[in-house]
């Protein structure tokens, strides 16, 4: 309930991640003895609420989210800069990753900027996914690994303006219609860090998560949410120019927004003398 008040309230036109981030980790919860941890893969372009959605998600399963010692956030273009380094970087991780279930069952792994991640790197924690009571006396079923990507955002995009193009309502776009281009997509593309990953053939990914390009209403809800973390009234001139300020696409329609919501909060400081 908490996570469903959390994503109702916070994370904006995004019906799909919200309804399959829901139900998997409600299933998964309710598991006493889930058979392998669960893997989300979230996909889209930037300022649509992956990073977000990876944050909520934490909070709930450990109260201090990010800032806590049992959820773990690597960054690509951080933690792995060298490509010459890949099997260094496979040891450490499958270090890191076994110490820190060792000490806490549910441990969460955030892997940002998948799609800038060096191919192979990732394969080193298909042992830890994959369906094994224990890998070296230690059990990974109750560990949650999120990957963040804005690989197969492009084909979101189109999948979303198809719908949009022919009149069907974005509501309506379901998983079935975004979720086999994304894995076959993510699975050939050079750019991801999925590139030809065994994690893949062994369909070892629980849910590939679609995040649907923002529509300006969507932009204007991420306005009136930050003036009222700001404290402020919300007045709706102030969320009219934001969103105005924006800048969308196609360049004909105008129908998406370039950043998503990503850049609401250095706009609206603009605004903060009014």
């Amino acid at each position: 309930a908490a996570l469903k008040a959390q994503l109702d309230n916070r994370l904006f036109g995004q019906h799909l991640a919200k309804d399959v981030v829901l139900k998997a980790v409600l299933g998964f919860s309710n598991n006493p003895s889930p058979k392998k941890p669960l893997m989300l893969s979230l996909h889209g372009w930037a300022g649509t609420g992956k990073n977000f959605l990876s944050q909520i998600l934490a909070e709930q399963v450990h109260p201090a989210g990010l800032r806590s010692k049992f959820v773990h956030l690597f960054l690509a273009t951080l933690h792995f800069p060298h490509p010459d380094q890949v099997k260094l970087y496979k040891e450490q991780l499958q270090n890191w990753i076994r110490g820190n279930v060792s000490a806490c069952p549910s441990s969460v792994f955030i892997f940002d900027e998948m799609d800038k991640m060096h191919p192979g790197v990732i394969d080193a924690i298909k042992p830890f996914l994959d369906y094994y009571e224990e890998v070296d006396g230690v059990s990974y079923r109750k560990a949650i690994f999120i990957f963040l990507s804005n690989a197969g955002g492009d084909l979101i995009n189109k999948a979303a303006l198809d719908f949009w193009t022919s009149g069907k309502r974005r509501e309506d776009i379901q998983l079935k219609d975004l979720e086999p281009l994304l894995s076959v997509g993510v699975f050939n593309n050079k750019n991801s860090g999925l590139w030809h990953s065994s994690i893949i053939d062994r369909n070892l990914i629980d849910y590939f998560v679609p995040f649907l390009p923002l529509e300006q209403r969507h932009v204007k809800m991420c306005v009136r949410a930050e003036m009222r973390a700001r404290g402020y009234a919300v007045d709706e001139k102030i969320v009219q120019a934001v969103a105005d300020e924006m800048t969308y696409f196609p360049k004909e329609q105008k129908i998406y927004s370039d950043k998503g919501c990503k850049t609401v909060q250095a706009k609206l400081d603009i605004h903060e003398d009014i």
